[in-house]
């Protein structure tokens, strides 16, 4: 996930069906309330224990808005004359309220509506859409591909896209029940409501990790999150973000422990009731999350002659084609040339990335001849704060900072040999674009324009 967020919907029931989304899940924290819209009605929507609820906005006994009013635990009180309801049930508690109060559905955002296409753009195009099959093997020479359920599909042109996996932790204690991973809206459903009062420890200190920690941290009774490295991000924002990301969680009441790892999980009656870690410290859990990178799902290629690098990702070329004639690879799975990075081959997993594969893919299929040429730019999210980055950063020797960390407001500029490389940015935009479009283009930023104190270039003021 480069992020864990989902709209919420409400919907009127039972004469008619109005839905809308009217907020974003992390708008509301626990024992908050808000007025929305729905159509024609308005409602209050209301977070407790980390669960959504919407009844009626409007009094029973003078209309009025109980979202001026007071929220205890399940109870709204009127602010005009004191009814009170349950925001959970709409029923009346207190009176001078005459009748209880509608409730309405809430609902996260359906998974199909996350989909960057529905099944209906499929139909259009005719494309055929084959789901819950895995492909086994592949057999270049005959050009076939042989499925779980004993299908043997034959192929002019093939462009492989099975992406990666979570990878899980080697110890023992990795199968009970509440060890959880993120791949999925049904996993980030699961770690939502199975955080909600738990100690939880996250393992991983990189994107997924940071993120679900920042997350949970309105309703988990504890967090406790471990990394491998020095600090957080250490290496791709490097160390500097990754200390100012982590005192913001410290703030916050996260507990670290770096430059650690799990030893073993330990459980009783199939939960986790502890982590040990090779340090030898034990931190008592209900709940673990890991989130330590990804492995491909590249399995059903060996013992075929496509070409793969010692982590098992697909190797292709500028214009996504495997070392096989007619065999194509796209997205997290590929070792591919990045044009900016003077054609280094590197393994990127966002989707931007992927998309743009998926595109350069096609048009070679077609025979159209077009070279990959992208500027990465993928982005991650802590408390309602969002870094954006562009480039490749990999390697880096120098880092030049516009702003100040400590006051949330800077530019980091990476450099490689005298050249900016990549930029990471937080509430600066459109300075990171402005980087991006340079490097797509193709042009050199110096080191003594990364240094100068003139920041027209990045369409910034003074910092």
């Amino acid at each position: 996930m480069s992020e864990v967020q989902s709209g919420l919907v409400a919907g009127l029931e039972p004469e008619e069906e109005v839905t809308d989304v009217v907020c974003d899940e992390a708008e509301l924290k626990d024992g908050e309330m808000m007025e929305v819209e729905v159509g024609d009605h308005n409602v209050l929507l209301v977070r407790c224990d980390g669960v959504y609820s919407a009844i009626s906005n409007q009094c029973t006994h003078y209309g009025a808005p109980l979202s001026k009013g007071v929220l205890s635990g399940h109870r709204v009180r009127c602010p005009w004359h004191g009814s009170c309801f349950n925001v959970k049930t709409g029923d009346l508690e207190e009176y001078p309220g005459i009748d209880c109060l509608p409730c309405h559905k809430i609902m996260n955002a359906e998974s199909e509506s996350l989909l960057m296409r529905r099944m209906e753009f499929f139909h259009k195009y005719d494309i055929e859409v084959w789901l819950k099959k895995e492909a086994l093997s592949i057999d270049t020479n005959k050009k076939t591909l042989t499925f779980d359920d004993d299908l043997i599909q034959c192929y002019d042109q093939i462009l492989i896209a099975t992406g990666c996996r979570a990878k899980s932790l080697d110890c023992p204690g990795v199968d009970l029940e509440n060890v959880l991973m993120l791949e999925t809206p049904e996993d980030a459903r699961c770690i939502h409501y199975a955080c909600m009062g738990c100690r939880t420890v996250v393992v991983g200190t990189s994107f997924v990790g940071m993120e679900v920690a920042a997350y949970m941290i309105d309703m988990a009774s504890s967090i406790t999150i471990i990394g491998s490295s020095e600090l957080p991000y250490q290496k791709t924002l490097g160390p500097e973000i990754g200390k100012v990301t982590m005192m913001v969680l410290e703030e916050r009441g996260v507990t670290f422990y770096m430059n650690d790892a799990v030893a073993e999980v330990q459980g009783e009656n199939r939960r986790v009731k502890a982590v040990k870690l090779k340090s030898g410290i034990t931190i008592e859990a209900d709940l673990l999350i890991v989130g330590i990178g990804v492995n491909p799902n590249s399995e059903f290629l060996k013992g075929s002659p496509i070409r793969m690098d010692s982590k098992n990702y697909v190797i292709v070329d500028k214009y996504m084609r495997t070392n096989v004639t007619d065999v194509y690879c796209a997205g997290d799975l590929t070792f591919f040339p990045l044009k900016m990075a003077k054609g280094q081959n590197v393994s990127i997993g966002h989707w931007q990335t992927a998309q743009a594969h998926g595109r350069i893919a096609a048009l070679n299929m077609m025979r159209r001849e077009v070279e990959l040429n992208i500027v990465p730019f993928y982005w991650t999210v802590l408390l309602g704060r969002t870094i954006r980055y562009a480039g490749y950063g990999e390697g880096y020797t120098e880092m030049v900072l516009k702003g100040r960390f400590e006051n949330m407001k800077f530019l980091a500029l990476y450099l490689k040999d005298d050249e900016v490389v990549a930029a990471a940015g937080l509430n600066v935009e459109p300075a990171v674009s402005v980087v991006a479009e340079r490097l797509a283009e193709g042009r050199v930023i110096t080191k003594a324009e990364a240094e100068s104190d003139d920041l027209s270039w990045l369409k910034l003021q003074p910092m």
